[in-house]
């Protein structure tokens, strides 16, 4: 019998399933009416059966065999799944997510693949909670898998979201179409019907229609390729492993790839456009490298049999971990030599590394909801370090940690902040976790975890965490359990990864005498916002700590508001300055930068007021206290990823501070660029500043745009547009605004960059503000409400307001569109930002006038 079964389900994977299931009405119309049938019904007399947003738990979905058909000439797509599902509960009802689709068949097939009912079921939409409801007339008995077969077509989305459109210009001037997915977190269920949570995993088995001039790619490979009606191929595509809907991919594109083997005989592939292949060497070079990095240190071999990387001309983030098909933006992957900068080398690196690391965390173990998504994202954010530190010594990755753990120290240091693992139920608070919360302080505080534990004792954890939930999904105190070496009795006795909890004394941390218990002490930083703030008082030969909160934002209600009124615990502005004295004589960069970083944050706040005397004696002292560091800098990309690093920076800074000296070379090398007809090699260091010099004029200005349309170099792109946002003309300014908004010189996905970058020229500031306002439901239809676009246009167009009028002003605009800001987060954090600034301005500004007026 078992034998039997396994040849009809074979008959089936191969003909039945992909085209149209049988009804095999002749025997079903025969049957008696089993106890429990329903008579079907019309929608109008079925209500919803499902009132909470999270899915119900007794249907669990075991696997999908998909087939999608992309129309790249009509921009739309049809398909059908069949989804393997495993009762648990007897109901009627299959409850599953849909966004946009358009169900025209549903049918539900028992284990024998006959229709349980002569008719299409009844379906029912939820629009609210994105979720479809499929009535059975007969009861789906507790322990019984079946067949949920679902018909369904939709138009490619026109965002950055599902399965989307995407397009790119050849150097001839011809537009070519490609489709592509972006899944995470919760738009699978806007390319087919599916159980859309992270810990409904499953199996997957895809089939692409695509014509000819395509190819189609996905997690795994294809293994075979067949004619369909003379005119398309159908690619089939090897069954996935078990894993997250989010993680599932699909490209439809005329991509070309380079392809190497890593050590254990995975096959690596990089795609991007065809005239952009020759940027994609270097890329491949570290994914072999990352690959064979992490497969030895987390000892635990990639499951997949590749790895393909490919470069998308429109994507909304950096990147996207889909197991076996990562996805990028295009200044994420390709690498231009004659183009790209030492940053943008190191970039590219750490990106790939980033989610890489992922194939592990995330892929293989998997949070088991978005609240603990710093799980995912903090792990590969701090592997980015340990991974480029053990493969790319020379590019010296660990110097930028320090602005990591900065980063995570200025949000959590706002009363808006919040806990690192937080609840999160709708889509929009799901996309709001994507944030420096999860990402930056998530990989700080695994930065001290490693280091308190030291090396071999957290490497030891993470491995035994990723083996002992392979294939499945976790939580943050299973990671703290693996990295204690606790585990239950019966995981021990059946030999589990993990030590019994007797067995941890051993492992015991011990700290002035005491065992810490390592969960106790990581709650701490988990579970609740914030960062300590240590206090220490000499008493005679005594030393008293005290400990706080740190926060830049005390409210007049707060207790600690009299306290910081008398400066008490606090650094006044100008011993603070007076301490920065030092940096004259230092010589490692990452002081350097710091210091010359704040000075930088002061400047572009004073530029913005009509505070022209203290704007210029800052620039004046800033200029004189670096004049020996900026006289040293060369005007080429020699020397080391540290001294380069530095090179841009001070020099950057010292065109904008107006420095003669480097106004002028940076002119004259923009006048030999132009008299080459752009055809001279800048250095890749120092592009950016000879095109933001170059920009300030009408001539440059145009020349710079027109070389911005023609450029096959994403990174030259997008250097170009930093130096169209630093000319002084608002009427170019808002062109640059029009220009994104529209989406065709400037892609959408740089919209909100260019809306930052305006935001930071002291004559774009409340352009930018101003525009935003003007075209806020467009901004929002185009990245969704609770997307790091949104989070960062708010944040970024009103982060150095410093009166108080503009912050009048910004509480007025979001108290008008209130409906939507009381979702998210980002407005807290904006009104915050303001407030500091108001505040700083009131006390710091005639103490900084007069220590200026001291030192100059």
């Amino acid at each position: 019998m078992a034998l039997v079964r396994l040849l009809v389900l074979s008959l089936f994977h191969v003909s039945l399933v992909w085209s149209q299931p049988a009804k095999n009405s002749q025997q079903a119309s025969s049957l008696p009416h089993p106890l429990g049938y329903q008579s079907p019904a019309g929608t109008d007399n079925l209500s919803f059966p499902w009132s909470r947003i999270r899915l119900p738990r007794y249907i669990i979905p075991l696997h999908y065999r998909l087939l999608l058909h992309p129309n790249l000439t009509t921009l739309s797509f049809t398909g059908s799944v069949q989804i393997q599902i495993d009762v648990q509960n007897n109901t009627n009802w299959v409850v599953l997510h849909s966004k946009g689709l358009k169900i025209s068949k549903a049918t539900i097939l028992n284990q024998d693949l006959r229709d349980l009912s002569e008719q299409f079921l009844p379906v029912l939409h939820n629009p609210s909670h994105e979720q479809i409801g499929i009535f059975s007339p007969w009861v789906l008995s507790s322990g019984q898998k079946y067949f949920l077969y679902i018909e369904f077509g939709a138009e490619l989305s026109d965002g950055f979201h599902g399965f989307y459109k995407s397009t790119y210009r050849t150097s001839a001037g011809e537009i070519r179409t490609l489709a592509s997915t972006h899944f995470e977190p919760t738009s699978a269920r806007m390319a087919f019907p599916c159980f859309d949570e992270p810990n409904f995993k499953a199996n997957f088995s895809l089939r692409i229609r695509r014509s000819p001039e395509h190819i189609s790619l996905s997690n795994m490979p294809i293994f075979q390729t067949v004619e369909v009606n003379g005119e398309l191929l159908e690619d089939h595509f090897a069954t996935s492993v078990k894993m997250s809907t989010y993680l599932v991919a699909f490209v439809i594109s005329d991509f070309k790839s380079v392809t190497a083997l890593s050590a254990s005989g995975v096959q690596v592939s990089i795609y991007a456009a065809p005239e952009k292949w020759n940027q994609t060497h270097y890329a491949l070079e570290v994914a072999v490298k990352m690959l064979d990095f992490y497969e030895e240190y987390f000892n635990i071999r990639y499951p997949l049999p590749k790895q393909d990387l490919i470069a998308i001309p429109d994507f909304q983030s950096g990147a996207m971990e889909n197991w076996g098909l990562t996805t990028y933006r295009e200044t994420s992957l390709l690498f231009d030599p004659h183009t790209s900068s030492v940053s943008d080398k190191l970039w590219v690196t750490m990106v790939i590394g980033h989610e890489l690391a992922h194939q592990w965390f995330g892929n293989l173990v998997t949070m088991e909801w978005w609240n603990d998504i710093w799980l995912n994202e903090g792990f590969a954010r701090y592997m980015e370090y340990i991974s480029v530190e053990a493969t790319y010594p020379e590019l010296k990755v660990e110097e930028y940690l320090l602005d990591t753990c900065f980063a995570a120290v200025s949000l959590d240091s706002l009363n808006s902040s919040r806990p690192i693992s937080s609840s999160a139920d709708n889509p929009t608070q799901i996309e709001e976790m994507f944030d420096t919360v999860s990402y930056e302080k998530g990989a700080c505080i695994l930065h001290m975890l490693r280091h308190f534990l030291t090396d071999d004792v957290f490497q030891a954890g993470i491995v035994r965490y990723l083996h002992k939930y392979s294939y499945r999904n976790a939580q943050n105190q299973d990671l703290w359990d693996s990295l204690s070496n606790t585990c239950s009795e019966e995981d021990f006795i059946s030999g589990k990864h993990c030590y019994s909890s007797g067995q941890a004394s051993k492992n015991a941390y011990l700290f002035a005498g005491e065992h810490l218990e390592l969960t106790a002490m990581m709650n701490t930083w988990t579970l609740q916002k914030g960062i300590p703030l240590v206090t220490v008082i000499r008493k005679g030969s005594n030393l008293l700590l005290r400990q706080d909160r740190f926060l830049r934002t005390v409210l007049p209600s707060d207790p600690l508001w009299s306290t910081l009124q008398q400066g008490a615990g606090h650094l006044p502005l100008n011993k603070a300055l007076d301490l920065i004295g030092y940096l004259q004589l230092e010589t490692h960069t990452v002081p350097l930068l710091e210091g010359l970083g704040y000075l930088e944050v002061f400047y572009r706040l004073i530029e913005k007021r009509n505070e022209l005397d203290l704007a210029h004696n800052l620039r004046m002292y800033i200029l004189r206290f670096f004049r020996g560091v900026i006289d040293q800098q060369t005007w080429n990309d020699a020397g080391s990823v540290s001294e380069r690093r530095l090179r841009s920076k001070v020099l950057s800074l010292a065109c904008h501070l107006d420095d003669p000296p480097c106004l002028e070379r940076a002119s004259h090398t923009f006048k030999d660029w132009l008299l080459s007809n752009r055809a001279l090699n800048l250095p890749a260091d120092l592009a950016k500043i000879v095109y933001s010099v170059g920009a300030q004029d009408d001539q440059g200005w145009a020349s710079l745009l027109h070389t911005y349309n023609t450029s096959l170099s994403a990174a030259q792109k997008h250097m170009i547009l930093f130096a169209l946002t630093c000319n002084r003309d608002t009427n170019k300014l808002h062109r640059l605004l029009k220009l994104g908004l529209e989406g065709k010189v400037i892609r959408s996905q740089d919209l909100s960059s260019v809306i930052i970058m305006v935001a930071r020229n002291p004559q774009g500031h409340h352009l930018a503000w101003n525009f935003v306002k003007n075209n806020w439901n467009t901004l929002v239809q185009k990245f969704q409400l609770g997307s790091s676009c949104i989070r960062n246009i708010i944040i970024g167009t009103t982060g150095q307001f410093s009166s108080p009028e503009e912050l009048t002003d910004v509480k007025l605009f979001f108290e008008s569109i209130k409906e939507q800001t009381s979702q998210l987060r980002a407005p807290q954090i904006a009104l915050e930002n303001m407030q500091k600034n108001v505040r700083w301005v009131q006390r710091n500004l005639e103490t900084l006038r007069n220590w200026l007026n001291e030192k100059i």
